[in-house]
């Protein structure tokens, strides 16, 4: 290698790799003094310098230039050594160029080509380095082949030694946000925020929006002309379904259109618990709850209230029993009785998770009253809890005898088979 070769090898790697050209002569430098030290170890303060504009290799003992060599000189032992320092040191920069380009990405879309399958990780080449998509960041619905394009989010950048791991996701819920940022304008200028964000990846997302422009309508700007936006969107997550869901401060109007299409009748809130509940008529609960409870679920997510959905009759059956315990309550008069239902205690269980110390804030109840109070409500509640377990625990074996094939099958048999298979059935 000649002095030209030398600086044509370092401007190619310059542009292939990224890397910058002082640290490329640093490393070459690195390099080849190892080289010469092994041929010139008589100067205590050999130094090796490269001439950036002519490529001329320099020794020098300390700032005293002694000499000009080629790299052919150095002989075939110490020119292998300069090359394995130099090989080193490329990749210690150009790992540098990666983590710092990379890192840089971080909680933002990447795309990438996937290249093949190891142990069920995805593997994806993302430019100047490979990207990894680990099964549990992998939507379940989905398959992945080797040369399909993939949009990820890059959620971690980290070293481990000299290689650069990229971690990518496909179910992280800013991979919505990131997708709507990028085919939506409105979003992207911060016209329209979107003010919360909920997702099981490869079934359903809920998002929240508001717009600071009157003139500019949330939900149209994220679905776009004829649906064009939150199609694009829906195609690159595989058929996702995507709820946008209008955001207001007020959360009886909020909750209401989370849980849309279904159409409410009223809203309980008990903001002791953060606990909302919700009264549908009996043709609205299925489409509230949604299918495996996924509507209610995501919208409580949302919303940041626990939703509980009932239909009207529940919700009568269920005051008129909670009103009937409060009422049996010794010692207490009925202005305290109606001064605790407003309150928010409208059963043992309230009295019980809200606890003594909120008590104590009613009207009529003083600390020792209160801590009464409590500790009938627990004996009932668990006395309830207790009655409950039974009843299921009934209802369970009932449905084990009919399995059987007999109503009084298991009652006919010996201890140990009815055991034995009631044990098996609830595994």
């Amino acid at each position: 290698m000649n002095n030209v070769e030398l600086l044509r090898l370092v401007d190619s790697l310059h542009m292939e790799k990224g890397i910058d050209k002082d640290l490329l002569y640093d490393s070459l430098e690195a390099a080849l003094f190892s080289a010469a030290r092994k041929k010139f170890s008589n100067i205590e303060e050999l130094r090796v310098k490269i001439d950036r504009i002519g490529g001329q290799i320099r020794l020098l003992d300390g700032d005293r230039p002694i000499g000009e060599m080629s790299p052919t000189e150095f002989g075939r032992i110490a020119a292998q050594t300069a090359k394995q320092v130099m090989i080193q040191r490329i990749r210690e920069a150009e790992s540098d160029v990666v983590f710092g380009e990379y890192n840089g990405k971080t909680d933002t879309l990447v795309t990438g080509v996937i290249q093949r399958l190891e142990r069920g990780t995805v593997v994806l080449n993302i430019g100047k380095a490979d990207g990894l998509l680990p099964r549990q960041e992998q939507i379940p619905s989905e398959s992945y082949r080797p040369g399909e394009r993939l949009r990820c989010y890059v959620v971690q950048v980290k070293r481990k030694g000299n290689k650069v791991i990229i971690i990518l996701s496909r179910t992280h819920p800013s991979l919505v946000r990131e997708l709507f940022e990028q085919e939506v304008p409105e979003i992207f200028e911060h016209i329209v925020e979107i003010k919360g964000l909920v997702r099981e990846p490869g079934y359903r997302t809920k998002l929240a929006v508001t717009s600071s422009d009157s003139r500019v309508d949330a939900v149209g700007a994220c679905v776009g002309v004829r649906g064009s936006r939150i199609r694009n969107i829906v195609e690159e997550l595989n058929g996702e379904k995507i709820d946008i869901v209008r955001w207001n401060e007020n959360p009886d109007i909020f909750i209401r259109n989370a849980l849309s299409p279904a159409e409410i009748e009223s809203i309980e809130f008990d903001k002791h618990r953060n606990r909302a509940r919700v009264i549908v008529a009996d043709d609205q609960l299925s489409l509230a709850i949604g299918r495996k409870g996924q509507n209610v679920r995501l919208s409580s997510k949302l919303t940041s209230w626990d939703l509980d959905v009932m239909t009207v009759d529940a919700h009568r059956d269920w005051r008129e029993r909670g009103r009937a315990e409060i009422a049996s309550l010794p010692g207490v008069g009925d202005q305290t009785i109606n001064n605790m239902l407003i309150a928010g205690f409208e059963s043992f269980r309230d009295i019980v998770e809200i606890g003594v110390e909120a008590l104590t804030e009613i009207k009529g109840i003083a600390d020792k009253k209160a801590e009464e109070i409590y500790q009938f409500a627990l004996q009932g509640y668990q006395a309830r809890v207790e009655e409950e377990a039974r009843s299921a625990a009934e209802a369970r074996a009932q449905k084990n005898a009919e399995k059987s094939g007999s109503p009084n099958a298991l009652a006919n048999r010996p201890d140990g088979e009815h055991k034995l298979e009631e044990t098996g059935s609830e595994a």
